[in-house]
């Protein structure tokens, strides 16, 4: 069995990435890891605590998920893009609560959404360096790659937030729909950076 803070970290995942933040309480967390309350405050002393938690653990995830996109890939930027899109489309398929996740950082209050910024900044900061260098070498099309970053991103959170306009045009969120979204990017992506 997993250790109690890694249970707690888990369970907190799905219920915020499905209920919200908001809408579940560290006595729901308790009942669903089989613990007191307590023992889910001797881990996290509040609630913003688990939340910062469990923006931890999935933004170290998201590092270590790309970094093996990365290494894997051959080394021609379309198929590096290609192989991270991927990799990130991956884990929410198989969990789609992640995506749930993506929608709670659009409302976490400012130190925590600054806290969340900081950690996945040096990831931001990589992606832009790539591409810009990418580009400058030729062997993608010059562009902003910043703003380039900052589209994949926006699909990802795009899709945790605006269901709702999604559905509108027939997606759906589940495993088919989030693997033909993740198809699309790839195919949208390759065209607007082939040189």
């Amino acid at each position: 069995m997993a250790p109690t803070r890694d249970r707690i970290i888990d369970a907190s995942v799905d219920l915020f990435g499905v209920r919200g933040v908001d809408a579940v309480s560290l006595d729901e967390i308790a009942r669903h890891v089989g613990v007191r309350k307590q023992t889910v405050l001797y881990w996290f002393e509040s609630k913003d605590v688990l939340v910062d938690g469990v923006l931890e653990v999935v933004a170290a995830e998201l590092f270590v998920v790309i970094d093996a996109a990365v290494r894997s890939a051959p080394d021609d930027p379309l198929e590096r893009i290609d192989a991270i899109v991927r990799a990130v489309f991956r884990p929410a398929v198989r969990r789609p609560a992640l995506l749930g996740l993506f929608r709670e950082v659009s409302r976490l209050d400012v130190g925590q959404a600054d806290r969340l910024r900081e950690r996945i900044q040096p990831l931001v900061d990589r992606a832009v360096s790539y591409l810009a260098d990418e580009m400058a070498s030729g062997r993608l099309r010059t562009g902003d790659p910043g703003l380039i970053a900052a589209l994949g991103y926006a699909t990802l959170t795009g899709i945790a937030t605006e269901p709702e306009a999604l559905r509108a045009v027939g997606w759906t969120s589940d495993a088919a729909g989030l693997r033909n979204l993740r198809d699309e990017l790839r195919s949208f992506l390759r065209a607007a950076l082939a040189p």
